[in-house]
C-alpha cells in the first residue's frame, strides 16, 4: 500500500489496533484508515513549522506531536483537538513517553535531553468543618434595641397556596379542584367557599362548574348540602346550588348516586327554608310583644306625667 502524504514524510505511527496511521510531515499531522485501502480521515494543522516525531499514550486515547517551532501539541484520538500543549526552549527532533504515562521525555536541536514528570495527584484532606459553639447561636436573643437603633426586619417571601396560584393563572376549573380536595373541604370549608365566590365575582363560576364527571358532581353536591345550613355560607352556596341544578338538569335520572345528592341538596334547603319560616314566625312574636310593650309604656308616662301636673296645680293654689 501507497500512501501519499503531500510532504516530506518525518515520521510514522501506526496505531496498536493496526487499523490506524498517523504520518507527519511539513505542517501537517495526517490519519490514515488503513482498513479502507489508506482513506484519509483527518488532516491537523496546528504547528508553525516542520512536524518531526510522533507518540501515542499507552491507552491510545492521546496522540502527541512534536515540532521545529519548539510545541508539543497533544491530541485526543476521538475528536483530533488540542486538548493541551508542551512550549520548550529550542526545537524538538524526537519525543517519547513512559509505560505508565507518567514522565515524556523530548530531545532537543541544543543537544538537551528535556524529562518532565507528572505530579502525583494530591488527595485532599477530608478537614471536618468546626460547628459553631452553642453560644454562636443564641448571641444577640435577648438584645433590646434602644430608642435611637435602627431596626431593619428581614422580608418573609410568601408562598401562595395551589388555589391562589391557580386562581392568578386564570384556571378556575382547577382551582375549584384545589379547594375540594379533602384537606381543604373538611377542615377550612371557608377557603372553598371564598373561592366559589372569587370566581363568582370574575362571572367563570359557571364555566368552572360545567364538564365534571359524576364522581365529581356527588363532591360538589355532598360539599353544597352539609355546608348551606350555615349562615354564613348561605348566601353563596344557594348560588352554587342554583347552577349546578341549571347545568346539570339534562342528565337527572341517568345516575342514581347524582340523584341521591340532588334529594339530599332539595332536603337540606327545605329544612333550611322551613326554619327560616320558624324565625320570621318568631320575629313576628317578638315584634308583637315589642309594639304592646311600648304602647303600655307610653300610657304610663302619660298617666304619670297627667298625675304630677294636677298635683303641682293643687299645692300652688293651697300655697
Amino acid at each position: 500500500m501507497t500512501i501519499e502524504h503531500g510532504q516530506p514524510v518525518e515520521s510514522v505511527l501506526l496505531f496498536p489496533s493496526g487499523g490506524l496511521l498517523v504520518s507527519a510531515g511539513g505542517r501537517y499531522v495526517k490519519v490514515w484508515d488503513v482498513l479502507k485501502g489508506g482513506q484519509l480521515l483527518v488532516s491537523l494543522k496546528n504547528h508553525h513549522k516542520t512536524v518531526t516525531c510522533l507518540c501515542l499514550n499507552s491507552s491510545g486515547q492521546r496522540l502527541l506531536s512534536g515540532s521545529l517551532d519548539r510545541h508539543v501539541k497533544i491530541y485526543s484520538t476521538t475528536s483530533y483537538k488540542v486538548v493541551h500543549s508542551f512550549n520548550y526552549a529550542t526545537s524538538i527532533l524526537s519525543l517519547a513517553l513512559s509505560p505508565e504515562d507518567e514522565t515524556i521525555v523530548v530531545g532537543m536541536t541544543n543537544g538537551v535531553l528535556n524529562v518532565k514528570h507528572r505530579k502525583p495527584e494530591e488527595r485532599e484532606k477530608s478537614q471536618k468543618k468546626r460547628q459553631p459553639a452553642y453560644r454562636t447561636y443564641v448571641k444577640g436573643r435577648t438584645y433590646m434595641p434602644r430608642q435611637e437603633d435602627f431596626c431593619v426586619s428581614k422580608p418573609v417571601k410568601r408562598v401562595l397556596r395551589k388555589y391562589d396560584k391557580l386562581l392568578k393563572t386564570f384556571q378556575s376549573s382547577k382551582a375549584l379542584d384545589a379547594v375540594l380536595e379533602p384537606p381543604i373541604r373538611l377542615y377550612t370549608p371557608e377557603v372553598t367557599v371564598a373561592v366559589m365566590q372569587e370566581l363568582h365575582r370574575r362571572g367563570t363560576l359557571r364555566s368552572a362548574l360545567a364538564g365534571r364527571d359524576e364522581k365529581q358532581i356527588n363532591l360538589l353536591l355532598t360539599f353544597v348540602a352539609r355546608r348551606v345550613i350555615e349562615p354564613r355560607f348561605t348566601p353563596v352556596l344557594v348560588t352554587v346550588a342554583d347552577m349546578i341544578t341549571d347545568i346539570y338538569q339534562p342528565v337527572v335520572g341517568q345516575s342514581a348516586i347524582v340523584d341521591r345528592q340532588f334529594l339530599r341538596l332539595q332536603e337540606a334547603i327545605g329544612k333550611e327554608i322551613d326554619y327560616q319560616e320558624e324565625l320570621l314566625e318568631v320575629l313576628g312574636m317578638m315584634d308583637t310583644l315589642f309594639a304592646t310593650f311600648t304602647e303600655k309604656r307610653a300610657a304610663y308616662l302619660e298617666e304619670n306625667k297627667s298625675n304630677g301636673l294636677t298635683e303641682t296645680i293643687e299645692t300652688n293654689m293651697n300655697n
